[in-house]
């Protein structure tokens, strides 16, 4: 057995894991857009990894803007695109607390960042200057559509989940733990292995770090802070008429926020915190999926 590590450097491994609800997703945010935004075509994907989901709306029509911090990721949503959806996408390097584009400010219609990615900021001046930055792009009705695990702090038992999928002949298997959470220090720790089979291949890739945590109270203040304030939120069953309640026990959460009227003009371009973490890397989360083992039910 061949050992690695960073799933993230192994795109069309990341993606038989993570890739199985794109349509669904792409139609969850079009009728969020229609519902509670603008409807608008111009979208923004922060840590937009192997570019499935870029590739989903931009056949659809709508113009993309899409950064991750990982060339490999980068290069294989570039590889998916045709030519002419190529015209229509823009793709750059960049953390998620350091992007910025002059030129899409107050012109995005749709921000998304889906499945808990946002939990790679592991620092509030990081997660803050996130959402500022998202916030300046975004249109006065424009929406950011932001997913993630709320934290249950009393916890006290690690949490696993198992993903089986395919790429031609290799197997795939997908083991996800998440320990115990530490209110304190505002993080769990965080273990992925995928495990790699098929003809002349049996590789083992493991990637350990750590995800911030949030309450509901936590999250909502953070919100609050960044000039960002919630109109919705649904869950990871992506049902429109499902809405959850803010009281509702399910920690799978789907925030719908909107900009603040006022905060934009007030706020100069963000600026990367002096110690900031690494972020963008995707879906290191828990989620539904048509190829999943369960081990819990859906938080």
């Amino acid at each position: 057995m061949e050992k690695r590590t960073d799933w993230y450097e192994h795109p069309e491994y990341y993606e038989a894991i993570f890739g199985t609800d794109t349509v669904r997703e792409v139609d969850f945010l079009q009728a969020l857009s229609a519902r509670h935004g603008t409807g608008g075509s111009k979208w923004l994907e922060p840590a937009c990894g192997a570019g499935r989901l870029v590739e989903e709306a931009t056949r659809r029509g709508l113009k993309v803007t899409g950064y991750d911090i990982s060339e490999a990721m980068l290069a294989h949503a570039r590889k998916r695109l045709t030519p002419a959806e190529r015209r229509r996408v823009k793709l750059s390097p960049s953390r998620m607390e350091e992007f910025f584009s002059p030129e899409l400010e107050g012109q995005v219609d749709v921000a998304h960042n889906l499945v808990s990615t946002f939990r790679y900021l592991d620092s509030e001046a990081a997660a803050l200057a996130h959402l500022k930055g998202t916030r300046r792009l975004l249109k006065p009705d424009g929406v950011y559509v932001l997913g993630f695990h709320l934290t249950d702090y009393a916890r006290t038992t690690p949490e696993h989940e198992r993903w089986l999928g395919k790429v031609g002949k290799d197997k795939v298997v997908c083991n996800t733990h998440e320990g115990t959470p530490d209110r304190r220090a505002r993080r769990s720790p965080m273990r992925n292995r995928l495990r790699i089979t098929g003809p002349g291949k049996d590789w083992l890739i493991e990637t350990t770090w750590f995800f911030r945590t949030y309450d509901g109270a936590q999250a909502r203040k953070l919100f609050r802070d960044a000039g960002l304030h919630v109109v919705a939120e649904y869950n990871f069953d992506y049902n429109l008429e499902a809405p959850e309640t803010r009281n509702s026990r399910r920690l799978d959460r789907v925030f719908v926020l909107k900009p603040v009227p006022g905060a934009a003009s007030a706020s100069p371009p963000p600026e990367a915190p002096a110690k900031a973490a690494k972020p963008a890397k995707k879906r290191a989360s828990v989620k539904k999926s048509a190829a999943k083992e369960p081990a819990r039910k859906a938080r």
